[in-house]
């Protein structure tokens, strides 16, 4: 049993510490991060806002994140063993993937891949504050969440929902184990839901034989008394 879980949203929303606390929680579990797939730096263009386009999905190399998911689809323990994860034999018939990333709805070979699909918002403010408290390899040069990082959100938020693209919304205000629950119970529904689709359906009892069910010959109907000729 295969189940692929996105955890998207907007960018210092908590997606990286859910998917720490699933890993923990799941069995057979996997992650990607679509961060490990950010082109070079000397690749990223410089947009009009003159900002370098870090949150466009064109700064990341999603050919190359589509084509690692596919492994995992080909061989879970494989790919697992590969990346240092455990396998459990005490759930070995179940192997879950996690795709941890801010556009991971915005690139559509990879939509329908996902099992499920969960999405982190916070609002503007507490967005901001989280951005300035983080330290990046790449520092945030001045302006840019204001210039950059919360319009490239919205935009690509409004286009997921313009392409209807369903997801379970997140508030990433909330406490972080209360999150994490939330989503656990979500997908361990959808493995209980999987499991029993895919359960044999038991056949129907026997219906008794015997005279009138199939179980000899029926008696011939007396025929209906006719009226004598006169």
């Amino acid at each position: 049993m295969k189940l692929i879980v996105g955890i998207g949203g907007v960018t210092n929303g908590g997606k990286t510490t859910l998917t720490d606390s699933l890993l923990k929680a799941l069995p057979n579990c996997c992650v990607i991060h679509q961060d490990d797939f950010f082109k070079p730096q000397d690749q990223i263009a410089v947009g009009e806002d003159g900002f370098k386009q870090w949150d466009v999905l064109e700064s990341l190399d999603m050919e190359a994140m589509l084509a690692t998911v596919r492994a995992w689809l080909c061989g879970p323990q494989k790919f697992a063993r590969a990346h240092g994860v455990s396998v459990r034999p005490d759930a070995a018939d179940t192997h879950i993937l996690i795709l941890d990333g801010f556009l991971l709805y915005s690139y559509r070979p990879m939509v329908d891949l996902y099992s499920r699909r969960y999405f982190l918002t916070i609002p503007y403010e507490e967005c901001k504050w989280r951005r300035s408290t983080r330290s990046y390899t790449v520092p945030d040069p001045p302006g840019l969440f204001d210039g950059h990082v919360w319009p490239m959100y919205q935009k690509y938020r409004r286009q997921m929902e313009a392409d209807g693209v369903e997801v379970v919304y997140l508030d990433g205000t909330k406490p972080r184990e209360q999150l994490c629950q939330q989503v656990l119970d979500d997908i361990r529904n959808s493995l209980l839901n999987q499991a029993q689709a895919a359960a044999p359906t038991p056949a129907p009892p026997a219906r008794p034989q015997g005279p009138g069910r199939g179980g000899g010959r029926r008696a011939a109907r007396p025929a209906a008394a006719q009226p004598d000729a006169v």
